[in-house]
This record gives C-alpha cells, sequence and structure tokens, in this order.
C-alpha cells in the first residue's frame, strides 16, 4: 500500500474501478446470450444491456447531486450495493425465465455504473494539478483486472448453475460486496467551500468548444464501442464459435480498453490532448477495417482490440480535456451532464445493435460507423486549429 496519502486513495479508486468494471463486462459478455435464452423474439436478446445503459442514463443527474451534498464516499457506497441487488435480481430473472426481471436486475447495475463513472473524476480531485492526468488514467486502468476477470468469471459462472448463467449474475453480486468493502476506506475531500460564486448555467458551460469536442469525443468512442461490442457474442455465435471463444475476445477487447490507460496520462502530457483524442479515431476506423477481413476468431480478436485501444483514448481524453472547461462551483452540473449525454449514447447503441447485426450483418454494421467517425476527426481538428491560431495571436 502506498505511504503517500494521494497516492493510496487513487489505489482505492483503481481497486473499485477494477471491480466495477468486472461486473460491467460480465453484463457485456453474458448479457445478451442470457437475453437471447430468455427472450421472446432474437430482436430483443440485447434488451438487457440496453437495460444497463438505461440504468446509467436515469441516475447520472441524481447521482451527481447526491454526491455533491453527501460525498463521494457515500455515493459510490451506494452504488456497489445497487450492485449486489442487480446480481440477484437477474440472476432470479434467470431462474424464472423472466426477461423483464433479468432486465430489471441490469438496470440496477447500470445504476451502480452511474456512480462509479465518478470513480476518474474522484481521482482528479484527491490528486494534485502535476499528477491529475496520471491519476485518471491509472484509475481506469484498473480495468486491466476486469479485462482478466470479468469475462474469467462470465465463463465460469454462465454453467455454473442448472440454470444457465445465473451463477455468473451471483458472481456479479459478490464482485460488488467486494467493491463496497474497498470503498470503505475512500476518503475525498470536500469540495472548496462557496466564495458567492454559483459557476455559470449549465448551458453556457456546455457551449464551450473545447466542452462539445470533449463530449463528442467521448460519446463516439463509447457509442461506438458499444455497438460493436454488445454484438459481438452474438455475431460470434451467429458464426458457430464457442462461449469460451466469445468470452476470450471480450478479454483481449477489455484489456485493449484498460492496458493503455498505463501510459495514456504520459501520452496526453508529452503528445497533447487532442492528438491523442485523434489517434483513438484513426484507431477505431482501424477497428472497421479489420472487421471487414472476414468472421475468422483472429479477425473478431483484432478488430475488438483496436476498437478497445481507440475507445481508451478518446474516453481518457475526453475526460482529461473535459475538466479545463469548469471551475469547482461547476463541476457536479458539467460533469453528469457529460456522463448522462454519453450513456444516452451508449443507451441507443446497446438497443440497435442487435437489430442493425439481424438486418445488416457484422461487416457492414461496423463499415456504417465510419461516417460517425470521420466527423469526430472534424470536430476535434477543428478545434486544435482554432487553438493554434489563438495561440499565434497571443503571440
Amino acid at each position: 500500500m502506498p505511504t503517500n496519502p494521494m497516492h493510496r486513495q487513487v489505489l482505492l479508486l483503481a481497486t473499485a474501478q477494477a471491480l466495477f468494471q468486472t461486473v460491467s463486462v460480465m453484463v457485456m459478455t453474458v448479457g445478451g446470450l442470457a437475453g437471447a435464452a430468455v427472450a421472446p423474439t432474437p430482436q430483443l436478446a440485447t434488451l438487457p444491456i440496453a437495460a444497463m445503459f438505461l440504468g446509467t442514463a436515469v441516475a447520472t443527474m441524481p447521482a451527481a447531486g447526491w454526491m455533491a451534498r453527501a460525498g463521494r464516499r457515500a455515493g459510490f457506497l451506494a452504488g456497489a450495493l445497487l450492485g449486489v441487488t442487480a446480481g440477484l435480481l437477474a440472476a432470479a430473472g434467470m431462474w424464472i425465465g423472466s426477461l423483464w426481471m433479468l432486465s430489471a436486475g441490469t438496470f440496477l447495475a447500470g445504476a451502480y455504473q452511474a456512480f462509479a463513472q465518478f470513480y476518474r473524476f474522484a481521482a482528479g480531485e484527491v490528486a494534485d494539478d502535476a499528477f491529475r492526468p496520471r491519476a485518471i488514467s491509472l484509475v481506469m486502468a484498473g480495468g486491466v483486472i476486469a479485462a482478466v476477470l470479468g469475462p474469467l468469471l462470465a465463463r465460469w459462472g454462465g454453467p455454473m448453475l442448472s440454470t444457465a448463467y445465473a451463477g455468473a449474475f451471483l458472481l456479479m453480486s459478490i464482485a460488488s460486496l467486494v467493491a463496497a468493502g474497498v470503498l470503505l476506506g475512500l476518503r475525498v475531500p470536500a469540495p472548496a467551500a462557496a466564495t458567492g460564486q454559483a459557476g455559470r448555467p449549465l448551458p453556457q458551460i456546455m457551449r464551450q468548444p473545447a466542452y462539445l469536442a470533449a463530449l463528442f469525443g467521448a460519446a463516439t468512442g463509447y457509442g461506438v464501442m458499444i455497438l460493436a461490442m454488445t454484438a459481438t457474442p452474438l455475431a460470434m455465435a451467429h458464426h458457430q464459435h464457442p462461449l469460451s471463444e466469445a468470452a476470450t475476445v471480450i478479454q483481449l477487447h477489455v484489456l485493449g480498453m484498460f492496458v493503455p490507460s498505463f501510459f495514456t496520462g504520459s501520452l496526453i502530457s508529452r503528445f497533447g490532448v487532442l492528438r491523442v483524442m485523434l489517434a483513438g479515431v484513426a484507431l477505431l476506423a482501424g477497428h472497421v477495417l479489420i472487421s471487414l477481413t472476414g468472421t475468422a476468431f483472429h479477425s473478431f480478436a483484432g478488430a475488438l482490440v483496436l476498437l478497445g485501444v481507440g475507445w481508451n483514448f478518446l474516453y481518457i481524453g475526453g475526460t482529461t480535456l473535459l475538466t479545463t472547461t469548469y471551475s469547482p462551483a461547476e463541476k457536479g452540473r458539467a460533469q453528469a451532464a457529460n456522463d448522462l449525454s454519453i450513456f444516452i449514447v451508449g443507451l441507443v447503441s446497446s438497443l440497435v445493435a442487435a437489430p442493425l447485426l439481424q438486418a445488416l450483418g457484422w461487416q457492414t454494421l461496423n463499415l456504417v460507423l465510419l461516417p460517425w467517425l470521420a466527423a469526430t476527426g472534424v470536430v476535434l481538428a477543428a478545434l486544435g486549429i482554432s487553438r493554434a491560431r489563438l495561440a499565434v495571436v497571443a503571440r
């Protein structure tokens, strides 16, 4: 355990992130397959995954508001306990064959996610200015453990009980309970006392070019990633790949999402946040190109690794850029609006994944992502050009 209090708090947040992300990865790995087992039609197979993102979208603003009053620790503990309940309810849904109860459980897992998404902002709050980009990056790196643990528990828990996938959801509850124990040691500083300034109205904050670019970049990374990741297990099953291979591909994907977090902060410090985000766009385009090479295991694996790394650069880059656009008095509203927007995009992406996969097939589904990526690249490049011009004028 690090002796520096700042580093200790970042370690606790990274551990909590690993456990939360394990729950999220398990839902992404088995949610569509579990949904397909109890859904009346194939189009509803990804409803449990969509319910998770709906839970996040619904709970994000209330979570932010409550933590502004009660503190990060209380909110994070409440979120972990929601995760415990989520796993129990989803397992019960599988036992009675109810898609709606299963989806209610994953909805609560989404509410857990609404609280847990603020771990990365809490890392910025416990770190000083010099350590902040790395602190955010290191907390996100907790997902490396989830990359190994999530698919492993999903693969182990899927057939563990006589009712398929019920065991995986029970293991989700256990992971959430452990996360609650870890968070008991968290100490996030209370917000600085107000100085009479209430901050700008939210629309004014959100109209800033940097805020819009941060939001659009992170939402693109998240939406593209969720759409492809949600469709992957179903596409692999359609092409006769067993659950073990689908779990391995998801595992490689999640490693791609979080292993770069060990150095993303350093890359941002060296090359600038906009260059790193543009590299993320290029990597997501690479995912699309590799997906066009076929439906063999190596094509799925290669595409999903690039999908993960591209998400990492856009999401961490977007978070870092966002932290430059608001004052301490404005952070709650600015962060919540950002995350709510991102998870609405994730919700839509998860809802349309199964219908688009069925209508278009795996390769065409990915191909139609290219215009979205091109638009994101234009937005980020335009902000970079604008900043460069302002720098010249300032000289």
